[in-house]
This record gives structure tokens, C-alpha cells and sequence, in this order.
């Protein structure tokens, strides 16, 4: 997330591997077109999926919590108490002032507010993948291009720069009509050219045959 803008660059549904972890860093920094300070949390996977993703193109920290003891029946409905944070400079020059994840972690509960399926303790939770990673894209589409921002008086694509007016739902609708559309065209043209392939192939077969009779004949 972008903390000037609020724009989410990237985002990724998977678990908290190591391999998620890189595919989603290469994702961000394929998005990226000039050098930026990034913040992260303490998850050590991140340590690896930055250095492969950015190199030493980047200013990276991590921001690591430090929680204090709970009990166990308070754990598992809640995350323990923070009691402070480590600043923790990575690779780079990051500016320890900006060293922070509180706008990521406002978005986080921004989601949980818009989209019931991440309502803890519920039966709402999505039942099929597909099914969420296609709520969670719509829900981001939202949140970059039609929500207003009254910080920004905008979207954050506009504060962005990546658009220069505000998204209805229909620009939206429009999009994936668009790509469906363009998915079965190429879809058409593959069946088109595998059908035309086994027919040349068939061709071929049938001559040999027809000759090979003639000389037995």
C-alpha cells in the first residue's frame, strides 16, 4: 500500500509460505517504476522475498512488534497485547520516520468491514478459492478506483496518477466483459488452429495410405 496515495499496488491470496512470500514481492516490484522505502512486518520470510524481489534497489525496515503475555482461551480469539516496536533499517537508507505499518493495518480492517467472509467467528467465510480471490479483486478495484477518499478528495487512483477521473461500477462491469470477450476470442482461434492442424495431419495420413494401398494393389 501506497502511503502517500492509499493506493494498494499488489495484493496476493495464498498462505504465509516462503513461496507466497516471493511471488507476492516480485508482483509489487513489477508494479513499481521508480525506487521506494518499504516497511514490513517481522515475518522473517520477507527478509528473502525482498532481497530476490527489489536486490538493493529499495530502502527496507521492518517494523517488529513486541506483544506481551496472554492467556491461552484469550488467544485464540484475539492477537496478544502490543506493548512496543522495534525499527529494524533491512537494506537501503529507509527514513525511520516513515517506518511504519498503520496504514496497511487500517486497510487490513477496511476489508474486514467490507467483506464479510473475513469476519471472524461467523459461518461467512468463503467456501470455494475461487470465490474469494474473485470477491477480494472486486473489493480492491473498489477500494482504488470508485471509493472517495475524503483525505484525498479522490480515489487513490487519481491521487495516484494512474487514472484521471472517478470509476463507476459500470467502467468496471465494462472491464471484465471486455476480458471475458477477449478470453473466448483466443479460445476460438486456439480451437480453430488445433482443428486445422489435426485436419492437415489427417490429410497427410490419408495420402500415405491411398499410396501405400496403390503399391500392394
Amino acid at each position: 500500500m501506497d502511503a502517500d496515495s492509499k493506493l494498494i499496488c499488489s495484493w496476493l491470496i495464498g498462505d504465509r509460505s516462503a513461496d507466497a512470500a516471493c511471488e507476492f514481492m516480485k508482483d509489487l516490484a513489477s508494479r513499481l517504476a521508480n525506487r521506494v522505502q518499504l516497511t514490513t512486518d517481522g515475518y522473517s520470510v520477507y527478509l528473502n522475498a525482498v532481497e530476490q524481489a527489489f536486490g538493493s534497489d529499495i530502502d527496507y525496515a521492518m517494523l517488529v512488534k513486541i506483544y506481551g503475555e496472554t492467556s491461552e482461551s484469550e488467544k485464540r480469539y484475539s492477537p496478544a497485547e502490543c506493548i512496543g516496536a522495534k525499527r529494524e533499517s533491512i537494506t537501503g537508507s529507509p527514513d525511520k520516520k516513515h517506518i511504519s505499518t498503520s496504514y496497511v493495518e487500517r486497510q487490513n480492517l477496511t476489508m474486514r468491514m467490507h467483506m464479510r467472509r473475513f469476519t471472524r467467528l461467523t459461518n461467512a467465510f468463503s467456501k470455494r478459492v475461487e470465490h474469494h480471490v474473485a470477491a477480494v479483486a472486486l473489493h480492491f478495484m473498489y477500494y482504488n478506483f470508485i471509493k472517495i477518499h475524503s483525505t484525498l478528495r479522490g480515489t487513490p487512483a487519481m491521487a495516484a496518477g494512474v487514472t484521471d477521473h472517478l470509476w463507476e461500477m459500470t467502467d468496471v462491469v465494462r472491464l471484465v466483459e471486455e476480458k471475458e470477450a477477449a478470453d473466448a476470442e483466443a479460445k476460438r482461434k486456439a480451437k480453430d488452429a488445433r482443428e486445422g492442424a489435426e485436419g492437415q495431419a489427417f490429410g497427410h495420413s490419408g495420402n500415405s495410405t491411398i499410396k501405400a494401398s496403390r503399391r500392394f494393389y
